[in-house]
């Protein structure tokens, strides 16, 4: 039914209409041809069924005579299996089996292991055979053998350590080999030395045994060579060895050598002596320049000759004659150095001499010959380094130093001098430091020359920590207790809590006082300024930078040194910081340098404060003298006023004693600011407080001028005025004439000079061309209506009067203290 019913929807979609019937033949042509088209597609889809269902049936077939092989094979299989290992199942004789076949393995390996044995007991017996007949066919075998460790080595590695045993075997064959081609060629040198009547001094190589001497040496070479190139491979993928070795001539040299040093530096000879290590340490240098000409002419020709072209050729230890000599001295140097250094131990100044001894000839070697075994580029660590790092030395050395540096301090502070002011050992008008400052910096600058030459950055940067700035810390809490003893001692309540006795306040009153602060500003500014020329030289910058690679670039700055904000504590706070334009900031003394800044800012201070005080109280008396209006013109301007007279007498003592004790520069700063306090005071308590008639405005300028000349006297000239310009101007405007033509005179600048160059420029700007003040044709009434018109016309009278400090406020104040104006 489900067929007619698609035949019936087919005809009803093809025969829709009368006229459809027309194609009713193409119609039935087109279903016949389909159905042919159907037909054959179902016989081809029936064939390849049929052939398909073949194969499956022989794909099974087969798999069914393999599977019953298989069981028939794996049955007889188990059967031999069980008569071979006389088992009684399967599993037991499998593992039986397996048994058998593990010890098949291991005698399979064994007789590997016997066949590369039997190989190289073969190159050996070569080898042992040749000597003495062809030595240049003796290395052949060798070099063989040395190929095979080589090529064995990777292969253990790999191999997880399989066989041990069997390539130390070998190794051991091939340096026992390595001993006895060395020892018969070493013997050859030697016969060929004796004929040259070495270890004596020569210059050249005698003709007669010229071939000889360069076939010995070149053997010898030759032997080493694979042997230094296998070093240089290790150097380059980063595992080098600490220092090149000796090359094999070189040894065999150096031991008549060494037998002649043992003889001489061991034992109860006189030249062993502890307390003289120079004297092995000379003799070595000594042997180096006594035997130069000798290896220039007679080895440096056949080291160039054989390492040539190879990688060998960059290394100073094997291509230049002298280093290669020196690198085969140095070990018996180094076998001589922990015996010495134990049995002076436990003698300080023994062992100190011991280490700058040795620093020296480290010294000696590189600048003199140029020693520098690994690289031009790598400089040499040094015996001082094998002796206190590889030794172990350091730390007593260390503390050694630390206790003689501290013991020199201590003499220095305690001796009776220490505390004066040394005027003779800088400028005139420089600040004076006092004796202790000088000598502790004498003493700090010695203790870098002593560890300069270090090697090890660790080492250099504990001496600097543990020993310079550790003294300076020292010296600084010294300075500022000294300060503080000061300031306790000189006020009131700290008087009342010490019981200062009288003869006490006496030590501490006057230029004493003076002097006791000067000497805390003194040191302090000395150590400050040479701490900062430390910074630029180039043994610290140089440490600097170290330190700085070391805290940003590496795990640890140093073994031996403690976290890096302790160093930061010790050194400067911009360790470990950026760079600014590429240019490093900071340097190892800042922190130290920074608080001796403090303490000379704040001595500075308290001198300032002590003399304006002192000042201060010296002027009262004149500041209550109330005759100003009432002076006769006749007595007026004749001579100083005489309550000035303990001000002046005070100012003389202390100027006269600080231009000598602080430099031009920071006097002139301190003057400055008593200056203004002087003006602050005269102004507050002379000039506006009291009226003055023209009588007592002459003396009063003849005071003021007084003042700027004693003060000019120390300082320089011009520098009162500098100081006092607001009150010398109130002096002016207040001393006009009634009626008169008047110059205003301005302090010249002959003597000035200025502290910098912004204080110059401020002076030029404020004052012009004072040597072309124009005249000025005012009387005190002209001046007076104008100051008082408005201030416009105030700023304007100023102005030409060249009054430029005053304010209008400020000069209307003044010019109401003149009788002649109030009345």
């Amino acid at each position: 039914m489900d067929v007619d019913t698609r035949v019936q929807d087919y005809l009803d979609d093809k025969l829709q209409s009368s006229t459809d019937f027309e194609t009713l033949d193409s119609l039935l042509a087109n279903v016949k041809n389909q159905q042919e088209l159907l037909k054959k597609q179902l016989d081809d889809a029936k064939r390849d069924h049929d052939s398909a269902k073949r194969k499956a049936q022989q794909h099974t077939q087969s798999v069914r005579q393999k599977a019953q092989a298989f069981q028939n094979e794996q049955g007889d299989i188990d059967r031999r299996l069980l008569i071979v290992t006389q088992s009684e199942t399967s599993d037991e004789a499998v593992e039986k089996f397996e048994a058998s076949m593990e010890k098949m393995r291991k005698l399979d390996v064994a007789a590997g292991y016997v066949e590369l044995l039997k190989e190289v007991d073969g190159l050996k017996s070569e080898c042992t055979s040749q000597l003495g007949k062809s030595d240049e066919a003796a290395l052949e075998p060798y070099k063989r053998l040395q190929r095979l460790v080589t090529s064995l080595q990777p292969l253990q590695e790999a191999a997880e350590g399989a066989a041990p045993h069997l390539l130390d075997h070998i190794v051991r064959q091939v340096q026992d080999l390595r001993q006895t081609i060395q020892g018969h060629f070493s013997e050859d040198l030697e016969k060929t030395l004796k004929k040259m009547n070495w270890p004596k001094a020569t210059d050249t190589v005698p003709m007669a045994v010229q071939r000889e001497w360069s076939t010995n040496v070149n053997r010898l070479l030759n032997l080493q060579r694979q042997d230094l190139e296998d070093r240089e491979h290790a150097a380059a993928n980063g595992t080098p060895d600490s220092e090149p070795p000796a090359l094999l001539p070189l040894e065999v040299m150096v031991h008549p050598l060494e037998q002649r040093f043992t003889y001489h530096f061991s034992g109860n000879k006189p030249t062993n002596r502890l307390d003289k290590p120079e004297y092995f340490l000379s003799h070595t240098t000594d042997l180096i320049s006594n035997y130069s000409g000798f290896l220039d002419n007679a080895i440096q020709p056949l080291l160039v000759q054989h390492f040539r072209g190879s990688d060998l050729a960059f290394t100073p230890a094997y291509i230049d004659a002298t280093s290669a000599f020196i690198t085969a001295l140095l070990p018996m140097l180094t076998r001589k150095l922990p015996n010495f250094a134990s049995q002076v131990s436990n003698q300080p100044q023994l062992l100190s001499h011991l280490v700058h001894e040795v620093m020296s000839f480290d010294t000696t070697i590189q600048e003199t010959f140029a020693y520098s075994p690994i690289s031009p580029s790598v400089p040499w660590r040094g015996l001082a380094y094998f002796l206190l790092e590889k030794c172990g030395y350091f730390e007593q050395w260390l503390s050694v130093e630390r206790d003689f540096a501290l013991s020199r301090y201590r003499s220095i502070i305690d001796s009776k001098e220490a505390g004066e002011l040394d005027y003779d050992s800088v400028a005139s008008d420089a600040t004076k430091p006092t004796k202790a400052a000088i000598r502790v910096n004498d003493l700090l600058d010695t203790i870098t020359e002593r560890y300069r030459t270090l090697s090890s950055f660790g080492q250099k940067l504990r001496f600097l920590i543990d020993i310079q700035i550790a003294i300076f810390d020292q010296f600084l809490e010294r300075l500022r207790a000294s300060l503080e003893a000061y300031v306790t001692l000189t006020s009131a309540i700290g008087r009342r809590m010490q019981g200062v006795t009288k003869d006490e306040q006496t030590q501490l009153q006057g230029v004493k006082g003076l002097d006791h602060l000067c000497r805390v500003f003194g040191s302090a500014d000395y150590l400050e300024r040479a701490m900062r020329d430390w910074s630029d030289d180039v043994f610290f910058l140089e440490l600097w930078d170290e330190l700085q690679d070391r805290v940003k670039n590496r795990d640890h700055v140093s073994r031996n040194l403690g976290e890096v904000h302790e160093i930061k504590q010790k050194t400067s706070a911009a360790v470990g910081g950026d760079e600014s334009d590429g240019e490093t900031q900071g340097a190892l003394f800042d922190e130290t340098a920074a608080s001796y800044h403090k303490l000379r800012v704040r001595s500075e201070n308290i001198i300032v404060e002590t003399l304006t005080y002192n000042i201060r109280e010296a002027l009262r008396p004149y500041a209550r003298i109330s005759t100003w209006a009432s002076l006769s013109s006749n007595t007026a301007g004749g001579a100083i006023s005489a309550d000035l007279e303990p001000t002046l007498r005070l100012l003389e003592e202390y100027f006269g004693f600080l231009s000598k004790a602080i430099g031009r520069i920071p006097l002139r700063r301190m003057s400055r600011q008593v200056c203004h306090s002087i003006q602050n005071f005269m102004w507050d308590n002379v000039l506006v407080r009291h009226s003055f008639s023209t009588a007592g405005t002459v003396q009063l300028t003849t005071d003021t001028t007084a003042l700027c000349a004693l003060i000019d006297r120390y300082i320089g000239q011009g520098q009162a005025r500098l100081g006092m310009r607001k009150l010398l101007e109130g002096v002016t405007l207040v001393s006009l004439p009634i009626r008169a033509e008047i110059r205003r005179e301005q302090p010249r600048r002959s003597g000035y000079v200025a502290e910098d160059e912004d204080e110059s420029s401020a002076w030029d700007e404020a004052n012009g061309d004072l040597e072309d003040t124009e005249q000025r044709k005012m009387g005190l009434f002209e001046v007076e209506r104008q100051i008082f018109m408005d201030n416009e016309s105030a700023r304007l009278v100023l102005e030409q009067l060249g009054l430029e400090s005053l304010s209008e406020s400020d000069a209307r104040a003044v010019l109401e203290k003149r009788v002649e104006v109030a009345s």
